[in-house]
C-alpha cells in the first residue's frame, strides 16, 4: 500500500472512531438536553430557579443510569459540557468593569472570598467532614454559587462522595441564593444602606449572578449596576481559586485517571475563561455576541447540572446527613456578616 493510501486509511479509521464515540455519547447527552429544556420551560412559564428545576428533574431520572448506553453521554455532559459553560462565562467580564469597582471594595471582596473558603475548611474540620466538602461549599458560597461548585468539583478527586456533595452544594446554594434575593433588600433598607452600599453588599454576598441582579434592581438601577460589577469581580476570582486547587490536587487527580493520563497543569477551561476576559476587554466582542455567548454558557451549565442530577440518587444524597447543609448555611451567614461589617467599618460606598 502506498504512503498516500496509508494516510487515507488512517483518516477513515479516525472518522469511524469519532463517529462511534459520538454515537455512544448521544443517548445520554440527549437525556440531559431534554431535562434542561424541560427545566427551562417550567422556569420561564411558572417562575422559579432554572438550575434547581434541572437538578430535581435530573434526580427523578437517575434510574436511566442503569443503562450502559446512557452513562457515557451523562458523564460527558457533567464534565466536558460543564467546562465549556464555565469558560464562556469569561465573555461577560471586562477589565474596565472591574477597574470601576475601585481598590477598597475589590480588596474587601477578595478577602471575603479567601476567608469564606477558609471558614468552610474550618467547619469541615469541626464537623468531622472531608476537607474537600469544606473547599467545595466554601468556594460555592464565596464565589458564584452553582457554577463555582461545578467548576471546583471538576478539579477535585472524582469519587461518589464528591459527586453527592457537589449535588447537595448546588441545591443548597441555589435555594440560599433565592432566599437571599428576597431577604437582603429588606435588610438593606432596614440598615439604612445607600444604593452603592446595598449593591456592594448584594454583589459581595449573594451566590448566583441572576439573584444578585434581581436583588439590586429591587432597590434601584444604581444598586443593580453596582451589584452586577461586584459580582462579576467575584466570578473572575474563580480563575485563581480553581487554578490553585488544580495544582494542590493534581497528583491525586492523576491517580484517579485511567490509563496513566496526566492532568493538565492549567485546566483548558480556565485558559478559555481568561482568554475570553481579555478578548472582551479589548472590545473584540460586541454586546450582541456577549449576550449569545452568555445564553450558550447558561444552557451548557443547565445541561451539566441536569447530568449531575441524573448521576445521583436521592438515597445517596440522604447519606450525607444534615451537617453539610449546616456548613452551607454557616458559610452564607459568615460571608454576609463579614462583608457588611467590613463595608460599614471601613466606610466603603459612602
Amino acid at each position: 500500500m502506498t504512503k498516500d493510501g496509508n494516510k487515507e486509511g488512517a483518516r477513515h479509521a479516525l472518522r469511524r472512531a469519532n463517529l462511534r464515540t459520538l454515537t455512544e455519547k448521544f443517548p445520554g447527552a440527549l437525556v440531559c438536553v431534554t431535562i434542561a429544556l424541560a427545566a427551562t420551560f417550567v422556569s420561564q412559564n411558572y417562575g422559579g430557579p432554572q438550575l434547581l428545576y434541572a437538578l430535581l428533574l435530573g434526580l427523578a431520572f437517575h434510574f436511566l443510569m442503569d443503562g450502559p448506553r446512557v452513562k457515557q453521554g451523562v458523564d460527558f455532559c457533567s464534565r466536558a459540557v460543564l467546562r465549556f459553560g464555565v469558560a464562556l462565562l469569561g465573555a461577560r467580564i471586562t477589565l474596565p468593569q472591574i477597574a470601576k469597582l475601585g481598590l477598597a471594595p475589590a480588596v474587601m471582596v477578595a478577602a471575603a472570598v479567601v476567608l469564606t473558603i477558609g471558614f468552610g475548611l474550618l467547619l469541615a474540620r469541626l464537623f468531622g467532614r472531608p476537607r474537600e466538602e469544606g473547599i467545595l461549599s466554601g468556594g460555592a458560597v464565596a464565589i458564584c454559587g452553582a457554577s463555582a461548585a461545578l467548576a471546583i468539583s471538576s478539579v477535585l478527586p472524582q469519587s461518589k462522595e464528591n459527586e453527592r456533595y457537589t449535588l447537595l452544594a448546588v441545591v443548597g446554594v441555589t435555594v440560599l441564593s433565592t432566599l437571599a434575593m428576597i431577604v437582603y433588600p429588606f435588610a438593606a433598607r432596614g440598615l439604612g444602606l445607600n444604593a452603592a452600599q446595598a449593591g456592594i453588599f448584594f454583589g459581595g454576598t449573594i451566590h448566583d449572578v441572576a439573584q444578585v441582579v434581581a436583588a439590586g434592581m429591587l432597590l434601584s438601577p444604581e444598586a443593580g449596576d453596582t451589584a452586577t460589577i461586584v459580582k462579576l469581580f467575584r466570578v473572575l476570582l474563580l480563575v485563581p481559586v480553581v487554578f490553585i486547587l488544580a495544582l494542590v490536587y493534581r497528583h491525586r487527580v492523576d491517580q484517579d485517571l485511567a490509563g496513566g493520563e496526566r492532568q493538565r497543569l492549567v485546566p483548558l477551561f480556565l485558559i478559555g475563561f481568561a482568554l475570553l476576559v481579555l478578548i472582551s476587554s479589548a472590545g473584540m466582542i460586541d454586546e450582541a455576541l456577549v449576550e449569545k455567548l452568555s445564553w450558550v454558557s447558561r444552557a451548557m451549565l443547565v445541561t451539566a447540572i441536569a447530568a449531575v442530577g441524573v448521576k445521583t440518587s436521592f438515597q445517596d444524597l440522604g447519606k450525607l446527613g444534615w451537617l453539610p447543609v449546616a456548613m452551607l448555611v454557616g458559610e452564607t451567614l459568615f460571608i454576609a456578616a463579614l462583608v457588611l461589617a467590613a463595608m460599614l467599618g471601613l466606610g466603603i460606598g459612602n
